[in-house]
């Protein structure tokens, strides 16, 4: 893939839930490398399009390919398979299981050796700051350790796009710090979509950035064009 590739391309993406249309004719592309912040006041559809991309969520019309491929009717196992990655807004890792082996259970999934496993485990957790946690169990984590873990988890399955909702949350402000210094050291090596209501994180580190209200794309652009633009004011930022 080269750099003018998209990662991921949706089109008409809609999913309407009786008579309530939570995603409307959605059309969304991602290129290779990007950072893309998806914003939103609550309500407008940003994780029913989440669920949608990675396959929890069937569609009631439109396509979604990934890495040029029709994923639209590929559960959501297979497109992690091929390189999708995520974390949930509602934490999810193994309480009972260390840090090593909760990390461990998602790089298995690419093979190699112990060895490589290990030192794979190591390096991930190594990137978030819990490397000296290593063999500590995930469920004796602060909620925002277990947040850190979740990206380091995904991290570990090298994904070609890494989709992260709502990452900062619960994370104090250095950890938010670090945060940042991490995905924009990503660049080069994943595509990121990230999920986020802190407005200071995504207009530090989004390339380009989408709106959502009401189920659909209200505005898109760099962070200085939706800072600027009346309408997402108006909708979200508070703005007059």
């Amino acid at each position: 893939m080269n750099g003018v590739e998209n990662v991921l391309e949706v089109s008409g993406l809609t999913k309407v839930y009786g008579g309530l249309t939570a995603a409307n004719n959605v059309d969304l592309a991602i290129p290779e490398g990007q950072v893309r912040a998806l914003i939103g006041p609550n309500g407008a559809g940003k994780t029913t399009l989440v669920g949608l991309i990675t396959g929890r969520v069937t569609p009631s019309a439109g396509t979604v390919r990934f890495l040029g491929r029709e994923v639209g009717d590929m559960p959501a196992f297979k497109r992690i398979s091929m390189g999708m990655g995520y974390t949930f807004q509602i934490t999810s890792i193994f309480a009972k299981l260390s840090l090593h082996e909760n990390v461990a259970l998602a790089v298995r999934r690419r093979g190699g050796t112990t060895a490589q496993v290990d030192g794979e485990v190591r390096a991930a957790l190594g990137e978030v700051g819990l490397g000296d946690r290593i063999e500590q169990l995930a469920g004796d984590l602060s909620y925002g350790h277990q947040r850190l873990l979740e990206i380091a988890m995904g991290l570990a399955q090298k994904p070609k796009l890494l989709i992260l909702d709502e990452p900062t949350q619960g994370l104090s402000s250095g950890e938010v710090t670090a945060f940042k210094a991490l995905i924009r050291g990503l660049a080069g090596q994943t595509t990121v979509l990230l999920i986020e209501h802190n407005m200071d994180v995504v207009m530090a580190i989004a390339d380009h950035i989408t709106v959502l209200n009401f189920g659909e794309v209200l505005a898109e652009g760099s962070p200085e064009e939706i800072r600027a633009n009346g309408a997402v004011q108006s909708a979200y930022l508070g703005g007059e």
